[in-house]
């Protein structure tokens, strides 16, 4: 999972709060952020003429994120609310006739079960009934069965059995605290009759996924409803996601079968629209540090063949056009997000997208109509997320929703792509925001926003972080450094066995061209970053002794810490390219360490990390505040009491930014003063 090292609240929904008066623009702040909407996961009605999406706001009563699914009439653009009373309802899926609507909604017991909701009036029936949260579900294509993913039930233990909980331990990440249980395949009647029927079963598992990152794999049908196409994880561990293959189970006799004898990095199938050609991600030359290809292999079993070379990006997203002459992938590339129609000779054509940029968190969020038609969730440098219609017969990205229109009463800072020569005369890209009223013959203090992954990319896109940064008056830099997904498979393959290095010096590189500019103050920069972005932050900060400030979330500083705790564990030797406890194995995962060199920081920083974080680990965070303490330097160790790689609820995301702004201002502007608390308000008499 280090390859999805990311900033899960980058782009975070939060709550709708009242808007203020019309005409007053007002800078951004950490409570204005708070208003927007985050749109995802749609799907086109089988006549084209209806979209059902996610839409996911934040209760600050409640202190979480709130979603339901919406529809919106394509004609129209008139949007309605069809899940309003049911929190947290999410994978919307069309009956292949269009008279129903599955989804996924909590039970009594916050378990998400699958439920059916006929579009043309009536209660949603709750089909699904167990003890553990659906994770997928699939429709047959004659709509009288709906597929779908659950993890095994615990075991019932009673008396003694009760308190012997030893279980055995794979490569599992440190947070786990019970026997990781596989998911399987079951089959229930969407009439709502009958008992569910088992599926599949054994010691291996469907493949789930923990955010940030892409959903899990999909289950797909053959196109006679007699088979299931999924992918088979090797154990539910999460250090075995590479041991993963596509296979085909009939689901009258329970018999499966691999579909191309290839046993890793195989996953998310798509059936091609003649049942005959399946399309599946995999990693070029199956290394766990190189490109996500689009690959075809024959339904019917055979050798894969990759596509995406020619092409040369990492695919997220992989869809067959209705004609089954190409399926549209979606990847970074530069500082925006493309769209292109990939052919099975491996031939490839963009797609006009205007001004519009795809939403990629490691997955795209789009659905192709029968007629060509794609819709697609995207968003600009002044809107967070919008639900877009690209014409099936080419065109600029229509928006048909106007969620986010709320936002804009706020003055923005300006957002652009800049160009630079890096070491060895190579060509690298990033992205500014500058402050609102900038003028390029003033000095402003800089803010190193490194992104994480580090196979992402920095992207010229509305951002919430960047606009607080610049709204108290920061230019913030965004580079992209080697490691990164957006130009080409070798750039991003040059991070591995050099974690650290050489994306500083990239990193560097991109920092003296705007100190060339003239409008950066050298003597007041920081450098911050989540995730690996927070690596990159502890990285530079002990290597390069220019920085007044450091703010490192969730920050990697040990990798052989991560081989041992983290959710990707074991897969980490994809990048340091061996384990630490192999013949000469530690001392490179050493040296790629900012660990190393810890102790040479001078910037007074902030650490800060979830307690239950399964990608990095708190201890990597103890560390590094401990490295500091012992040192001497100015430092707050800020740790949230929650699970994941990110805070998960609005205040507490909230709270990450306004303490991340709060250092910035101590050390770049006060001097190191903390900056007086403002007085509570006096009673009246």
């Amino acid at each position: 999972m280090l390859k999805q090292l990311a900033l899960a609240g980058a782009a975070v929904a939060v709550l709708a709060l009242a808007a203020p008066s019309a005409g007053l623009a007002k800078p951004v702040t950490v409570r204005d952020i708070a208003r927007s909407v985050k749109l995802a996961d749609p799907h086109i009605s089988p006549d084209g003429k209806s979209i059902a999406y996610v839409e996911s706001r934040a209760d600050l009563e409640s202190d979480e994120f709130r979603s339901e699914i919406m529809v919106v009439d394509v004609a129209s653009h008139a949007v309605r609310p069809i899940t309003r009373t049911r929190h947290h309802a999410g994978s919307p899926r069309w009956s292949p006739d269009g008279t129903r609507l599955a989804f996924t909604a909590p039970d009594a017991d916050k378990n998400l079960q699958v439920y059916v909701l006929p579009m043309g009036g009536g209660e949603a029936l709750q089909l699904t009934k167990g003890k553990d949260s659906v994770q997928q579900l699939a429709w047959s294509p004659d709509g009288k069965s709906i597929a779908y993913a659950v993890s095994d039930p615990a075991p019932e233990l009673k008396g003694e059995d009760k308190f012997r909980t030893g279980f055995k331990v794979g490569n599992d990440d440190v947070t786990v605290s019970e026997a990781v249980r596989p998911a399987h395949l079951w089959l229930t009647a969407a009439d709502g009759t009958g008992e569910a029927k088992r599926l599949t079963k054994g010691d291996w598992s469907l493949p789930s996924s923990l955010p940030p990152g892409p959903p899990s794999s999909p289950v797909v049908w053959s196109k006679d409803g007699k088979s299931l196409i999924y992918v088979e994880q090797k154990t539910p561990s999460t250090g075995d996601q590479l041991n993963s293959r596509v296979m085909v189970l009939d689901v009258a006799s329970g018999k499966t079968r691999a579909v191309t004898g290839e046993t890793l990095m195989e996953g998310y199938p798509q059936l091609s629209p003649d049942g005959r050609t399946i399309a599946y991600w995999r990693n070029r030359d199956a290394h766990p540090w190189t490109f996500q290809d689009v690959w075809l292999a024959p339904f019917d079993g055979g050798a894969g063949k990759d596509i995406g070379v020619a092409l040369d990006k990492n695919v997220y997203g992989t869809l067959w056009a209705p004609d089954g002459q190409s399926m549209i992938v979606g990847a970074n590339t530069g500082t925006t997000v493309g769209l292109w129609r990939l052919k099975p000779d491996g031939s490839s054509t963009p797609i006009e997208l205007g001004k519009m940029m795809p939403a990629n968190g490691y997955w795209l969020d789009i659905d192709v109509a029968r007629d060509g038609t794609i819709a697609v969730v995207g968003q600009t440098t002044s809107d967070p997320s919008e639900l877009y219609v690209i014409p099936a017969g080419g065109g600029a990205p229509v928006a048909i929703t106007h969620q986010n229109a709320v936002l804009d009463d706020l003055t923005l800072g300006r957002v652009e792509t800049v160009t630079w020569k890096g070491p060895g005369g190579r060509m690298l890209n990033g992205v500014v925001t500058y402050p609102p009223g900038f003028k390029a013959d003033q000095k402003y203090p800089l803010v190193l926003y490194v992104h994480g992954g580090p196979n992402s990319a920095s992207r010229e896109k509305f951002g919430v972080a960047e606009q607080v940064f610049a709204a108290n008056g920061y230019v913030v830099f965004e580079p992209n450094y080697r490691g990164g997904d957006n130009d080409g498979n070798a750039f991003y393959a040059s991070i591995y066995k050099d974690a650290g290095q050489g994306p500083g010096e990239d990193v560097m590189s991109g920092v003296e061209y705007l100190k060339s500019k003239g409008f950066v103050d050298p003597a007041k920069m920081a450098v911050t970053g989540w995730s690996y972005g927070g690596f990159m932050t502890t990285w530079l900060a002990g290597h390069y002794p220019v920085w007044k400030a450091a703010v490192a979330g969730a920050a990697v500083t040990d990798w052989v810490e991560m081989y041992n705790l983290s959710d990707g564990n074991v897969t980490i030797t994809g990048q340091t390219g061996i384990s630490p406890y192999v013949a000469g194995g530690m001392e490179p995962n050493r040296k790629q360490s900012p660990a190393t060199m810890m102790n040479h920081i001078k910037a007074p920083t902030l650490v800060m990390s979830d307690t239950g974080d399964f990608r990095v680990p708190a201890a990597q965070s103890y560390g590094l505040y401990h490295a500091l303490k012992d040192n001497g330097v100015p430092t707050e160790f800020v740790a949230y009491p929650v699970g994941g790689h990110f805070p998960g609820d609005p205040i507490r995301q909230m709270d990450v930014y306004t303490r991340w702004v709060d250092w910035l201002d101590r050390w770049l502007k006060n001097d190191g003063k903390e900056a007086p608390k403002p007085e509570a308000p006096k009673k009246a008499d």
